[in-house]
């Protein structure tokens, strides 16, 4: 079990804090989470709980953009070929998606392309672009990927073909040479906010182009595809992404898709009420994974139909290969750590860096994670592709692996992503010098304290403050995200109402209460089942560190605690006191 650290967020005003709970009519512990998200004000409040389509940015303030609109335009009343170019995971199939027919609606020329994952690897490849030719594109517009394509887009050029790239991702010192680059993140572009996903970016190029032919509400209808991107490729929601979010996922639990929906029923959910939460750990692996084990091209069919039976057919066959994945994936997981205890000496190797030559490289980036979860270790797992050590890297709160990554690309034939996470790839002859040198790099920037992950709480919280009013409240906070995540609590000297249970694969499920008060909560602690020996004990104490959700029974809404973490301390007199005075 790994050891944490309990950090409670510090350099909050006070009086901030008391002037705004005034002025809002609430209290301290929620002003207090609004000013730890720089909310300060009346106003402040007002553009977070209530952010509106109107504040979106002018699609014309990224750079290229003009450029771009122009050219799609071009296309569209020449009847040009547009192939959309995406990725194989849910923010590129969305991206695909959404752009397919929103030119579609405009009465377009337009296909699009998806590559295979096992075949031709992420993003442009001069393999792709001979396919796309010879299928007559004239205009080949990429979604979420292409800003580090710099060969294969001069090789599209060559072929008579113009490039718009729609990027989100990292750009390198050299930009290729596209006709248009819209991407947040280029040095030249000014665009006011630099987050957005690739959904996200071709929904600005959606608002560019409508708002040149006099259709400028026409996108909107696609804003559910940005929200389940967004959701699943874990972008900060805050800023643009939270209008675009929020907005997004009330179309999807007002009036979705039929994909979406369908989706959505073989999860065994109903539209109605979901969250960013439940998109990223149940629809979008389903999506996922039929990019990861074969052709994506069917994530992109199911969100585009409009076929009721066609939707529940396609969501069955995402359904079924996301089985297998799990498959996969879980022997995968349990060789990588046999690897890791058999191989790694994690006193002194502070990264995990595993190389095997069949792992299958659509579920190594997963295995990855799970494995930072487990040992809290920057990791990458790399398999044999066409003779090459491809791999997925995953990272640690306070560690940036891209950067990590640079430090090497002498040992690197490519390398892209962002801090979190990214993709690599390494000649054999050169795995253990990069190993090495990779170890350096990790060992220098990170300290022992670095390795225990660290709980950071919003705020301390007696369970009579969480009142109905507060839990409306909270509830209004989302989309939850990066850079918006659910307010994390402490509380002291809880106690069980009832025996804990087990549940699932070893998560706890308790019922607390505080100070011997009538005023109970369910909570369940999702891997958490270690602490059952603990926290029957007699005599003990707990202190809790929780996130508030929601769960519905009989057709009602109610509070529940998501466990983070439990400290098991002794009971003392003063509490005995306290419980029976």
């Amino acid at each position: 079990m790994l050891l944490k650290r309990w950090k409670i967020r510090e350099g909050i005003d006070d009086y901030t804090v008391k002037s705004l709970a005034d002025s809002l009519n609430i209290s301290e512990v929620l002003a207090r989470l609004l000013v730890l998200r720089e909310i300060k004000t009346f106003a402040q409040a007002k553009y977070f709980f209530r952010p509106s389509l109107e504040s979106l940015y002018d699609p014309f303030l990224m750079d290229g953009m003009e450029t771009a609109t122009t050219r799609v335009i071009t296309a569209l009343t020449e009847n040009e070929l547009i192939t959309i170019y995406g990725d194989y995971d849910v923010d590129g199939t969305c991206s695909t998606a959404l752009l397919y027919m929103f030119l579609k609606e405009l009465g377009a020329n337009v296909e699009y392309y998806i590559p295979k994952r096992l075949t031709e690897g992420y993003g442009l490849s001069m393999q792709s672009i001979d396919f796309v030719k010879e299928r007559g594109t004239d205009l080949l517009i990429t979604v979420d990927c292409g800003i580090t394509a710099i060969e294969e887009t001069e090789y599209a050029n060559t072929l008579g073909m113009d490039v718009i790239i729609c990027d989100h991702h990292q750009p390198k010192e050299e930009l290729p040479p596209a006709l248009a680059l819209l991407d947040p993140l280029k040095p030249q572009c000014n665009y006011p906010f630099g987050y957005l996903s690739g959904a996200g970016v071709a929904f600005k190029l959606a608002q560019g182009v409508s708002e040149r032919i006099g259709k400028r509400n026409l996108p909107l209808k696609y804003l559910d595809l940005v929200a389940l991107a967004g959701a699943a490729d874990i972008v900060p929601l805050i800023d643009e992404n939270r209008v675009l979010v929020k907005e997004g996922f009330n179309l999807i639990n007002e009036n979705p898709r039929p994909g979406i929906l369908a989706l959505v029923k073989i999860s065994n959910m109903e539209p109605g009420n979901l969250t960013s939460g439940q998109v990223v750990f149940t629809i979008a692996p389903r999506i996922n994974a039929v990019g990861r084990l074969g052709d994506a091209e069917r994530a992109v069919e199911l969100l585009i139909t409009e076929d009721i039976e066609k939707a529940v057919e396609l969501a069955q066959v995402l359904e079924s290969e996301n089985i297998e994945r799990r498959k996969i994936d879980e022997d995968t997981f349990e060789r990588a750590l046999d690897f890791v205890e058999s191989t790694l000496d994690l006193d002194t190797d502070i990264p995990i860096v595993l190389h095997a030559e069949n792992w299958h490289p659509g579920v190594i980036g997963i295995v990855a994670s799970r494995l930072v979860e487990k040992y809290y270790r920057p990791t990458i797992m790399l398999t044999t592709v066409d003779g090459v050590a491809k791999g997925s890297a995953r990272s640690i709160s306070n560690f940036n692996i891209y950067e990590a990554l640079k430090k090497c690309e002498d040992l690197l034939i490519h390398f892209g992503g962002h801090q979190a996470a990214a993709g690599l790839a390494v000649e054999i002859e050169n795995l253990e010098e990069f190993k090495t040198k990779f170890k350096q790099v990790v060992k220098e920037s990170l300290t022992e304290e670095d390795l225990h992950p660290e709980v950071m709480i919003d705020s301390k919280i007696k369970f009579s403050e969480i009142t109905p009013k507060f839990f409306r409240i909270i509830d209004q906070f989302s989309p939850f995200g990066p850079g918006n995540m659910r307010p994390v609590f402490f509380a002291e000297n809880v106690e069980m109402v009832s025996s804990p249970r087990i549940v699932g694969n070893n998560h706890l499920l308790v019922c607390f209460r505080q100070n011997g008060s009538d005023k109970t909560f369910d909570c369940i602690g999702f891997n958490l089942g270690e602490y059952f020996n603990k926290i029957i004990q007699p005599d003990v104490a707990l202190d809790i560190v929780f996130t508030i959700d929601k769960t519905v029974r009989d057709g009602r809404t109610f509070p529940q605690f998501r466990l983070k973490d439990i400290l098991v301390k002794e009971k003392s007199p003063e509490m005995e006191s306290a419980k029976t005075a």
